[in-house]
Formats: structure tokens, C-alpha cells, sequence
């Protein structure tokens, strides 16, 4: 693959590879105070440049170990990315399911996509990580998965709100990019068609396992001159531990046989050329010239170091041919 820390892109991703910071806003299991910045130093130490967050992530926590990383740093050093689409408020005694968050701070999240609710979650944004001027600012979790049946509701909401917002504060300087990152590549390129993004996360949708990105996403993005960042290219787990673990998730579920059969397959070719799996999930994205970063979620620092060997590891052309 290219370099992972160099420059890439109109955005200027300060390094190719991406630090997820989902992990420390305790998403599965409890990360402590201390674990969080240790993995946090561990990743700029080694080379890692591009840091995306979100609200979402422990309702305000992995913002907030973030901002608290960031001001222990040059802040022109890094480029940082988080999302709008929901705010936190105090549940004022109201049940709240925290749903994957493992400890996530006592707040409740509120989706609004509105051109008010844009701005009231960039301010809070803003007061926990401590920054006035974003890099990156992406409208999140606008798909069915999400919404359900609410989607075409809030899909326009965030047409008429969220990128209104977004992009008046592009035009002013405030926000230098803007873009959607979702799950589900048609709503992506549905996004790209409706208005002028600078760039789409792509999550799962464009993997060594499942590409269906290519169908929808890509040629879209390529018309439009929009950059990609994959996240999710262990598709949740199937590609990180190998297939034939058990207990292996394929989009935070038990993977369907086709796609199994799939994995197992691509992990033969992987064993026939000697080539770590992991290895070939986070290379595979950057062969496309499209993608400028790809964002790897981590909350150990032993991962810091394994993710940068499997970006460098040497893959020869008749593995990527054979595949």
C-alpha cells in the first residue's frame, strides 16, 4: 500500500491511517481514564495523525478523552474528525439504554438533524474537545439501520438541517470539510446526489469481505470528486480474528453463511500466499486511489503497534490477483 503516514487527499488527513476513538467511549467493555490516554499517546508516538470521534461514543466520553489528548499536543500536528446527528442531555430520571456503551457518561442521546440541533451539538462538541476549528465534520447514522422507518424523514431533515448548517459553516471557514458517514453505501451515494460533500465514511460497506460500495458508492464519488474513509474493515470482527474463530461477528452479528463461506475462502487464499489476513482487510481499501484514510478502531496500545505492522506488511500482486 501507500505509506500509511503520508499526507493524503484535499483534506490533508495528516496520516492514512486513522485512530477510531469508539473503543474509548467504552464501546463492549469499561476502558479506564488512565488506558484511554495511555492508547491515545501510544497512537501519536507511532505515527498516527487523523483522530475521528462522535458524540455517540459513550454519550460524550470519547470526545471528551480526546479533547482532554488533544491539549497535550500541537493542534496543527493532527487532523480531527467527529459527527453531527445527535446531542446529550441529562435524562432528568428517565430510563436510558446505553445499548452497546459499556460505561458511557449518565447522559441521554438525542438524534436531531435539524439546522438548530447541528449547531447545538458542534457547541457541545467544541466544549469537550476543546477545539474552535474542525477538519472534518461528518452527518452520522442517517440510514435505515438507524431509523427505520423514519429514515425518509430524517434523511430529508438532514438535507434541510444538518448540511445547511454544515455547509455554512464550510463557506465561513469555521468547518474546512464536510461529510455523511453511515452504513449502508445507496444512502451514501442517495447523500452524494442531493449535495456537495467533501468526503464519505464508509463503514463496512467497502472491505476485503464485502464491496458492495463498488456497485453505488464508489462511481459516485468518483463523478463527484468526493474522498473516501473506510472504517469497519474488519467488518466488526470476522476479518480481525480470522473465520474459523468462534464466536466470530460479522456487523456486530453472527455472521450469514454466504458471507462465511465468503471469509473462509478469502482466508484459504490468505494462508495459500502467507499473507495475515488482517493484513490484507487493512491494505485492501487503499488500492483504490479514491480512498484517502482508512480508520481503524482502537482501545489497547498493544493494537497501536500490530495495526501499523499489518499496513506494512509486504503483500505480493499474485495474492491481490488470486483474490
Amino acid at each position: 500500500m501507500t505509506h500509511p503516514f503520508g499526507h493524503a487527499g484535499r483534506i490533508n488527513f495528516r496520516s492514512r491511517l486513522g485512530f477510531g476513538a469508539s473503543g474509548l467511549g467504552t464501546l463492549y467493555r469499561d476502558v479506564s481514564e488512565d488506558q484511554a490516554a495511555a492508547v491515545l499517546s501510544a497512537a501519536y508516538e507511532q505515527g498516527l495523525r487523523y483522530f475521528d470521534t462522535a458524540p455517540l461514543y459513550g454519550h460524550g466520553l470519547s470526545e471528551l478523552r480526546v479533547g482532554r489528548f488533544l491539549r497535550t499536543i500541537a493542534r496543527e500536528t493532527v487532523t480531527v474528525s467527529t459527527k453531527v446527528g445527535r446531542y446529550m442531555v441529562p435524562p432528568y430520571g428517565e430510563a436510558v439504554d446505553y445499548g452497546l456503551w459499556a460505561s458511557p457518561l449518565p447522559l441521554k442521546s438525542v438524534f436531531d438533524y435539524s439546522y438548530a440541533g447541528t449547531m447545538r451539538s458542534l457547541e457541545q462538541s467544541a466544549n469537550r474537545l476543546g477545539i474552535a476549528d474542525f477538519d472534518l465534520i461528518y452527518i452520522h447514522d442517517v440510514d435505515r439501520f438507524t431509523h427505520g422507518d423514519a429514515y425518509e424523514r430524517r434523511f430529508n431533515e438532514a438535507i434541510e438541517g444538518c448540511f445547511r448548517a454544515l455547509d455554512d459553516l464550510r463557506k465561513a471557514g469555521h468547518v474546512k470539510a464536510i461529510g455523511v458517514g453511515v452504513n449502508e453505501s445507496d444512502v451514501a451515494t442517495r447523500f452524494l446526489k442531493a449535495a456537495t460533500f467533501d468526503a464519505v465514511m464508509m463503514a463496512g460497506r467497502y472491505t476485503l469481505l464485502d464491496r458492495q460500495a463498488e456497485e453505488d458508492l464508489l462511481p459516485e464519488a468518483a463523478r463527484q470528486g468526493t474522498e473516501i474513509v473506510v472504517a469497519g474493515v474488519f467488518n466488526s470482527g470476522i476479518l480481525a480474528t480470522g473465520p474459523d474463530r468462534a464466536g466470530a461477528t460479522y456487523d456486530y452479528g453472527a455472521p450469514p453463511p454466504a458471507v462465511m463461506a465468503r471469509a473462509q475462502r478469502i482466508a484459504a487464499i490468505c494462508r495459500a500466499h502467507e499473507v495475515p489476513i488482517q493484513a490484507a482487510a487493512i491494505q485492501f481499501p487503499f488500492r483504490n486511489p479514491l480512498v484517502s484514510a482508512a480508520v481503524l478502531g482502537m482501545s489497547r496500545p498493544e493494537r497501536i503497534s500490530q495495526n501499523i505492522a499489518w499496513s506494512r506488511h509486504e503483500i505480493p500482486e499474485a495474492f491481490w490477483l488470486e483474490l
